[in-house]
């Protein structure tokens, strides 16, 4: 993994444009070195697990869509007590879900996504877990979809040149090719991101970024979890199942207008999954983190990066108890 040293500037907070699954869709000071070097965490597993069940007495924890924004996702890591002032690991056993969209929107994409291997070998370390998910902007970045990429975040990635040039990088501008490079299946930021699920179940919830579905339960959540991290990886074509509204990273069925076949829909994938809950992103509720059909699903998206300009929140769910964290 390449780390360098970075300083962060927030931007101005800007009008949002609305996304679809078709293709062409206080500033922190740098973290210090300290946070970065996590020492000997060799036994954290290469990729995340599908299931996950914490031990008696252990927080869950759940952070919604960052988008480029280091400042937001600090403060919600310091909002959840997980991490100490100097940015490291204080989170003890807590497990940390954050529900995907690192990426897009915001200049801080790498920084993000090298603190947050640091900081998933540092949960790892002390006996917490911290699982960052795909969400469609990762996927989209991995399919080479830059429709949402900041001016700095093209050149943010302008010295990775692991893969060389080739006709595919060639298509792009040079200053364009660094990127490309990363994200490209096989590239060094699409396997940091292989790492990761798009869908997990912690203890009695499950998280997606858009959200389960019934479809999504015959293909089987670790089959799929496995299929698109060897896409990622550069093994496999890009699986089908990651296109459309229907898919897992890309569906609003409960983060949009809920309706009463929509909870039954949730109802079939929870008792399937023998779980309580479900937990997802990817619609802004300028309301705040909020829950529908009878509380079974909770939606976290709350637009807290500077490009939406909403508020710093998080959810806890301590012994079955769900708590809105601000």
């Amino acid at each position: 993994m390449i780390l360098r040293s970075f300083f962060v500037f927030l931007c101005a907070a800007c009008v949002g444009t609305s996304e679809s699954s078709q293709a062409p869709e206080p500033v922190p000071s740098p973290i210090p070195s300290s946070a970065i070097d996590a020492g000997d965490v060799s036994a954290r597993p290469e990729v995340a697990p599908t299931r996950w069940m914490p031990g008696a007495g252990q927080d869950v924890i759940a952070i919604g869509d960052l988008h480029g924004d280091l400042a937001a996702t600090i403060q919600a890591l310091r909002l959840a007590g997980v991490i100490d002032v100097n940015r490291r690991w204080a989170g003890g056993e807590t497990v940390v879900v954050q529900v995907g969209d690192q990426l897009d929107r915001g200049d801080d994409e790498r920084a993000i996504l090298d603190y947050f291997e640091s900081l998933s070998d540092q949960a790892f370390a002390a006996g917490g877990r911290f699982f960052p998910l795909l969400g469609n902007h990762e996927t989209m970045n991995v399919a080479l979809d830059f429709r949402y990429v900041t001016p700095g975040g093209w050149t943010d990635f302008d010295d990775v040149m692991e893969g060389g040039d080739d006709r595919l990088t060639r298509g792009y501008e040079e200053s364009q090719r660094g990127r490309v490079r990363a994200f490209r299946p096989g590239g060094p930021y699409a396997r940091i991101l292989a790492r990761h699920n798009a869908i997990m179940v912690v203890g009695d919830t499950v998280f997606a970024h858009g959200g389960v579905l019934p479809v999504h339960l015959s293909n089987g959540l670790e089959n799929m979890n496995r299929e698109i991290q060897a896409w990622m990886r550069g093994e496999l074509p890009r699986p089908d199942f990651l296109s459309g509204d229907e898919s897992m990273v890309w569906s609003r069925h409960f983060s949009a207008d809920v309706d009463e076949q929509d909870c039954q829909l949730l109802e079939r994938v929870l008792a399937d999954l023998g779980v309580a809950r479900m937990v997802v992103a990817h619609t802004v509720q300028r309301q705040g983190i909020n829950a529908a059909c009878g509380d079974k699903v909770w939606r976290i998206d709350v637009g807290m990066s500077a490009h939406y300009g909403g508020s710093i929140q998080a959810l806890r769910i301590r012994g079955g108890r769900v708590e809105v964290l601000q």
